[in-house]
């Protein structure tokens, strides 16, 4: 089939509008007082309908539209509901630990800085370098998912529309930082939500519509047709539960908007965007299933293409134009975020709360250290995604790399007797499992499988556990913990570890766990939570009080 392209000139001139329209909303913001707080959380008083908007807008990233099609196309029916209602799930699950870490540092700006406080410069620098990572590999997908689309859609390269892409991005969050991306954010996704229940119906029916599920079902194998697959539970949904979580807690994208949010709007904020996350990513993976039926072959075997190949073979410009804008709304509302985060990060602890002696941060060379962050993350995330990367793969290992960190992370917002040596070798001794596994470094035979299937289990209480824990308190944790652990262990032993990606993700969970409880209860700390709240303040105060 033909593949339609919109040229040249009609993509840089899409490019030219929607960049320039955000550049132009966030101009404004950036002639008022810079300040260097505001540029981190936006003052902690943003509204509930922005504030939804803004995580939904977040969450929905283009990696997050291809990845849920690669699902579809890989596992069938079930893989984009595997990938879209878990991950809707896990924004509701943030919620609760939300309102908690709010209560402790109303003014905080980032979850590192609040363990600084917790346990010292060890533990903040662990969560502040994961978070490093997990927001530059986030910030390489969507350029890599942006450089996809136009080279699909356009006589355009690969690495100039990674460029173009990329160049966009920063114009305008450079500017104003979480105020560009969350006032933005609005924009973004209400032309993401209107794109999506159009194109999805218009490239389902020009393609063929219901008859496709009959002339095509011989191109699917039973689990793929299964609305129950074992295959897509174990390969995607099961790993991609454990990943989530992690994104939940450790991801500062999330935790930034958490800061910014008005305390009182937390809750309406977190379930609006639920709803809105798991309604346009499953039904844009969808198009992968669709594309499975129709026996479609990824162009050049690379699935990121999916998505705008099924576009350009069915939808006239003026739809194609529309699935254009909308893929680079979610890609650039989830890049601005990465850039955001990446900045706050580095303004607040590396420099503000590290370098710079207690309570003389200069907020104005913070602002500059900020923006040069985002140019110098621009720069690395467009050089790593110049290898074209599958996105899928990639989000699914951050994710399983921040669950080291959840139950540590957790149980310091909580329980006064974590220690910082309890922290730091928890989470240390997670990753080095972790790795071996996930890549294959070990072989899972014999007494190595038995012992990690034991802990795979008992990773599997622990995520149970940390949601129950969230809504219904400590003992309703506890009790799910050892009812779902107790469930999974005669199923899970001698079979757990033949799937590495998952056993991975579960003994990151388990050994992060046992070792911060063990440690902690050897101890004899006892941390006063009051300390958070006096310690994490705003720069920019504190600058003028002196």
């Amino acid at each position: 089939m033909q593949i339609q392209q919109l040229g040249t000139p009609l993509t840089l001139l899409l490019l030219t509008l929607f960049f320039g329209v955000t550049f132009l909303i966030t101009l404004s913001i950036g002639r008022k007082q810079e300040n260097a707080d505001h540029y981190m959380t936006a003052g902690n008083r943003v509204a509930f309908g922005i504030s939804a908007a803004s995580m939904t807008a977040t969450w929905i990233w283009a990696s997050s539209l291809y990845a849920s099609a690669t699902a579809g196309y890989t596992y069938g029916i079930s893989g984009p509901i595997h990938y879209g209602l878990w991950g809707a799930l896990m924004i509701l699950f943030i919620y609760p630990f939300g309102r908690r870490i709010r209560s402790l540092a109303p003014r905080a700006h980032t979850l590192a800085e609040i363990l600084h406080v917790r346990h010292g410069r060890s533990s903040q620098l662990i969560l502040a370098g994961s978070n490093i990572l997990g927001s530059l590999l986030s910030l390489t997908s969507n350029f890599i998912a942006g450089g996809a689309l136009i080279a699909m859609l356009s006589p355009l390269s690969f690495s100039t529309g990674l460029l173009l892409i990329a160049m966009g991005v920063l114009l305008y969050t450079l500017w104003s930082g979480i105020r560009a991306s969350i006032l933005t954010d609005f924009v973004q996704v209400c032309a993401m939500l209107g794109a999506v229940v159009i194109i999805v119906p218009a490239v389902f029916f020009a393609a063929g519509g219901p008859a496709i599920f009959e002339t095509g079902a011989v191109n699917l194998t039973p689990q793929q047709q299964s609305f129950f697959s074992s295959d897509a539970f174990l390969n995607q949904g099961a790993p991609y539960i454990a990943a989530v979580l992690a994104y939940a807690i450790g991801n500062q994208t999330i935790a930034q908007r958490l800061f910014a949010v008005r305390e009182d709007k937390i809750k309406q904020t977190f379930v609006t965007a639920t709803i809105g996350y798991g309604a346009t990513v499953i039904g844009v993976g969808m198009l992968g299933v669709l594309a499975l039926y129709l026996g479609l072959e990824p162009m050049g075997g690379d699935v990121n293409n999916l998505i705008p190949q099924l576009a350009a073979s069915y939808l006239g410009v003026g739809f194609l134009c529309l699935f254009f804008i909308m893929v680079v709304g979610s890609m650039a509302s989830t890049a601005d975020s990465d850039l955001s985060a990446l900045s706050s990060i580095v303004m607040t602890d590396i420099y503000g709360r590290n370098i710079a002696q207690p309570g003389s941060a200069n907020p104005k060379l913070m602002l500059l250290i900020g923006r040069i962050t985002m140019i110098v993350a621009t720069g690395a995330a467009t050089y790593i995604a110049s290898n074209r990367l599958n996105i899928l793969e990639l989000l699914v290992l951050v994710g399983a790399i921040w669950g080291a960190l959840v139950f540590p992370v957790i149980a310091s917002f909580y329980w006064g007797r974590v220690t910082n040596k309890a922290f730091t070798i928890a989470v240390l001794a997670a990753l080095a499992v972790f790795f071996p596994v996930r890549f294959g470094w070990v072989t899972l035979s014999g007494p190595v499988a038995t012992v990690s299937d034991f802990f795979a289990v008992i990773g599997v209480g622990v995520i149970a556990g940390l949601m129950s824990f969230g809504f219904f308190g400590l003992r309703a944790g506890i009790a799910t913990a050892f009812v779902a652990a107790l469930a999974v262990l005669p199923l899970g032993m001698g079979f757990l570890h033949q799937y590495p990606v998952l056993t991975a993700s579960l003994l990151a969970y388990a050994v992060s766990t046992v070792l911060c409880v063990a440690i902690s209860l050897a101890g004899r700390e006892r941390f006063d939570f009051a300390r958070i709240a006096a310690e994490t303040g705003r720069f920019d105060e504190s600058q003028a009080a002196t």
